[in-house]
């Protein structure tokens, strides 16, 4: 019979060597934006610290609530230093071995608004990280639709390449067979080296696109990309009566807002003093009786207006100013979202004309310029530029199609998803 370490040791190559065959097809598999966004949020540890903050916060409002530890105080009271009693603990009928436990008693209301006010600090620090999740959300889109734009501008160039050699061989066969020109050859040639130059840019910046996004995601940086969802139309609440409700930004200036109420709050129960109550028990010497002793004690505002009030007035000052700056927040979001949604749609009517009208033209143009230089009709020139322009067209719906998918993004992640991908 095997040994059982061997048995395991076997069993862990076996399970190794499926990891090996498993992991190249996991790399190989397509990356679609929702997998990026759910890798990067099971990935990030800003997720986690605001989790903890709200952790720490909840423990510290359940303690704040309590009332103080009581103090315990051991004393030698009234010891002679001097005369024939001197240092004796137990002959002089005043000196006493006391001890005493003493309680400061606040009243409930204001423990209450102790822990209330840590409550709302748990409450800011998990709106905070709904607000972090959102803006993870949205980079982690934005990264993956600028690698995408990339790996299409990298790819369109590369066709322009494979066209433009083709073009250079015509045209050097051309002249072989006397019926070119050294102009028409150099011409060719330059082209090439523009697109040559200009794919060592692209290279680069795809490069630099693909690195991005395998910051966020972990994965390889080399893993092929899914096809991009439908963006002619966004999940985003936006047209409801109050579509700003929930954004998580304006969610956690309310949470601030709170946190400031509760410490107004806190601060005028604060105007309230704690009384403390104090028991003690003194121990004399044999011949004399012990003593037992209860003390009241109480804090003096003698300065309220100046301490006390001046405080509770700075709380809810700060109040005031955490209420304005929310409202002008969310006028200026208002405005914002509006103007997202605006560029949002007249994104996608100018890549529809772009389609519909200028493509067909330049393909055309192009067209027609070769068939002229195939006549004999036209020089190689006019073809080149047909091409150039042609080019500049599809960078340039490249730029808008990327610019668009930007303010879907936006837009769709305008309000958090959960990691299972259910809006809150």
């Amino acid at each position: 019979m095997e040994h059982p370490s061997l048995f395991l040791a076997r069993a862990v190559l076996a399970f190794a060597g499926l990891l090996a065959l498993v992991t190249p097809a996991a790399a190989d598999e397509p990356l679609s934006l929702s997998a990026a966004v759910s890798a990067a949020l099971a990935r990030s540890r800003s997720l986690d610290a605001s989790t903890a903050a709200a952790q720490g916060a909840r423990e510290m409002a359940v303690a704040a609530a309590q009332r103080p530890d009581p103090v315990l105080r051991l004393s030698l009271d009234n010891l002679p230093v001097d005369g024939p009693d001197r240092f004796s603990t137990t002959r002089d009928f005043m000196t006493m071995r006391s001890i005493a436990l003493m309680q400061t008693l606040p009243n409930a209301d204001k423990r209450r608004a102790r822990g209330e006010r840590f409550e709302r600090e748990a409450d800011a620090a998990l709106s905070e990280r709904a607000q972090r999740l959102a803006l993870l959300q949205t980079e982690v889109a934005q990264a993956w639709l600028e690698r995408r734009m990339q790996e299409q501008r990298w790819a369109l160039l590369q066709a322009q390449i494979s066209e433009a050699r083709v073009l250079v061989q015509t045209t050097e066969a051309a002249l072989r067979g006397g019926r070119g020109s050294t102009a028409d050859v150099l011409s060719a040639r330059e082209a090439l080296a523009q697109l040559e130059q200009g794919l060592i840019g692209a290279q680069a910046e795809r490069a630099n696109a693909r690195l991005t996004l395998a910051r966020f995601t972990g994965g390889p940086p080399n893993q092929p990309l899914a096809d991009p969802p439908p963006m002619w139309q966004t999940t985003a609440a936006v047209g409801e009566a109050d579509p700003l409700r929930n954004l998580p930004d304006l969610v956690a200036l309310q949470a601030r807002e709170a946190v400031a109420r509760a410490e107004a709050e806190l601060a005028s129960q604060e105007l309230k003093p704690d009384w403390s109550v104090e028991i003690m028990f003194s121990q004399r010497g044999s011949q004399f009786s012990n003593m037992v002793s209860v003390g009241v004690s109480v804090p003096l505002q003698w300065d309220r207006p100046q301490r006390q009030q001046r405080e509770l007035a700075a709380r809810l000052a700060r109040v005031n100013e955490l209420e304005a700056e929310r409202e002008e927040q969310t006028r200026e979001r208002a405005l914002q979202v509006q103007r997202w949604q605006q560029d949002w749609r007249a994104g996608l009517e100018r890549l529809a004309h772009l389609d519909a009208q200028r493509q067909p033209l330049a393909a055309q143009r192009v067209e027609v310029a070769l068939a002229a230089y195939r006549g004999g009709r036209e020089g190689l020139g006019p073809v080149l530029q047909a091409r150039r322009d042609a080019l500049n067209l599809a960078l340039e719906r490249l730029a808008l199609e990327r610019e668009t998918a930007g303010l879907w993004a936006r837009l769709e992640y305008l309000i958090p998803e959960s990691p299972t991908g259910v809006k809150p």
